[in-house]
């Protein structure tokens, strides 16, 4: 089953939780703290494998869930790190974090690889929290949570020059006449389902990677019929083949076909419409056609280039025309520079801390910020200290005054209600 785009939800681990402990051992004076720190939480990985050619092994997995860090222990023990969790993918896969739109990564080349969720750091043990004033404390931290991201997966074939054209023209005849490809033909008005490719060899040596592409109907950019379940593999090709059947069959007009068609690709995209096309007039070998071509290069004056796949009747000469164009064409990249997420400036952009609003009687006090101070607290006497000394230095404190609480005042952080104290 071919499986070209899926969306799944990764959370990374958590960090391992820090140790709260002292040494105590005989003969050894003033043993102090001994609490070791918590190993780092997995990363997510995706990393691209040659021999995937779809998105199926994803498709049922709903969450993709990595393991925390150890936990730190006594005798100043550090937890040790959990394992990344490597997903592999095929080659041309685009990775979209659906909650900021933005692309996380375009993996194009074997071995690509991205980390897609970071894993938390370890919680420091009481060792780490020892100071002058405070030489033995009796807290440590819980590890730092996991990111977590919706993404949306989506595979965009890796080919030279794309197939496009009405249903029933020919492009997977072409196909299986010039490379090993072996896509379903029908003798009924049928379109291709799912994306063929083929590597074609030309007979002056050359070679190049060509993709039949599902057929299109008029609205596909817009959803219609297989719509831009299409159009996506067609943005990586340099060249575009436009296949027309120009024997007019099944009450089409050929012209009418290459206006439809050329219309699709730019509403989808207008970078679409800019990549070269070298234009295939298809079925020659019946008797309609050649009035077909006649009234076409009339109305537009470009190269055409005659073949009848049935017959293999003028196929060297269109592939030597599309090779001589994927020469002079470089591959563009598939997204601009702004569209993507630079993970350094997005995990570490300066966001206000907090928002607090009012429900009934109870301040809620929410982000992201706060969330995490909040799960990498333990809630001992010391714990909860530090934790209020924490939100005061946020400013929590001074905004909850202003919005007019009162000592006493309930205040919610996630699943924790308390009271507002001095």
């Amino acid at each position: 089953m071919f499986v070209d785009e899926v969306i799944i939800k990764v959370k990374a681990g958590n960090g391992g939780d820090g140790c709260t402990a002292f040494r105590r051992e005989k003969y050894v004076p003033d043993g102090g703290p001994f609490g070791g720190n918590g190993g780092r939480g997995a990363n997510i990985i995706f990393k691209t494998d040659l021999g995937l050619r779809t998105l199926l092994d994803l498709r049922y997995q709903k969450l993709i869930r990595a393991p925390k860090g150890a936990n730190g222990e006594g005798k100043n023990k550090n937890g040790k790190g959990a394992e990344d969790v490597i997903i592999k993918v095929p080659v041309g896969t685009t990775i979209k974090d659906m909650d900021t739109g933005l692309i996380i990564a375009d993996l194009t080349k074997e071995n690509d690889e991205v980390i897609v969720a970071y894993g938390g750091r370890g919680g420091r043990g009481n060792t780490a929290f020892a100071t002058a004033s405070n030489p033995a404390p009796n807290f440590s931290e819980h590890g730092e949570p996991g990111e977590e991201k919706t993404l949306k997966v989506e595979l965009r074939l890796l080919a030279d020059v794309g197939f496009v054209g009405m249903p029933s023209v020919g492009k997977s005849t072409i196909l299986s006449k010039i490379s090993a490809s072996k896509p379903k033909i029908a003798a009924y008005h049928f379109t291709t389902l799912n994306p063929n490719l083929g590597v074609v060899k030309t007979i002056d040596g050359r070679t190049f990677v060509a993709a039949d592409l599902p057929g299109l109907i008029e609205g596909a950019s817009l959803g219609e019929g297989l719509g831009d379940k299409f159009l996506k593999h067609i943005q990586r090709t340099r060249v575009i083949a436009h296949i027309i059947d120009m024997s007019g069959q099944e009450a089409r007009d050929p012209i009418e076909d290459y206006e439809i068609i050329n219309k699709e690709l730019k509403d989808f995209d207008e970078k679409l419409i800019r990549k070269p096309q070298v234009v295939i007039a298809n079925k020659m070998d019946l008797e309609t056609s050649k009035e077909n071509l006649k009234r076409f290069k009339e109305k537009y004056n470009i190269p055409v280039y005659e073949v009848s796949a049935i017959t293999n009747v003028g196929l060297d000469k269109a592939l030597i025309a599309i090779a001589d164009e994927l020469e002079k064409q470089e591959q563009q990249p598939l997204f601009e520079e702004e569209n993507f997420e630079s993970h350094v400036l997005y995990k570490f952009k300066k966001e206000q801390p907090f928002k607090i609003r009012r429900e009934n009687d109870i301040y809620v006090v929410e982000g992201k910020e706060v969330e995490k101070l909040f799960k990498m607290t333990k809630f001992t006497d010391e714990g909860a200290i530090r934790f209020a000394r924490k939100l005061r230095a946020m400013g929590i404190d001074e905004k909850l005054i202003e919005m007019g609480a009162k000592y006493g005042d309930k205040v919610q952080i996630m699943d924790l209600i308390f009271e507002f104290k001095e």
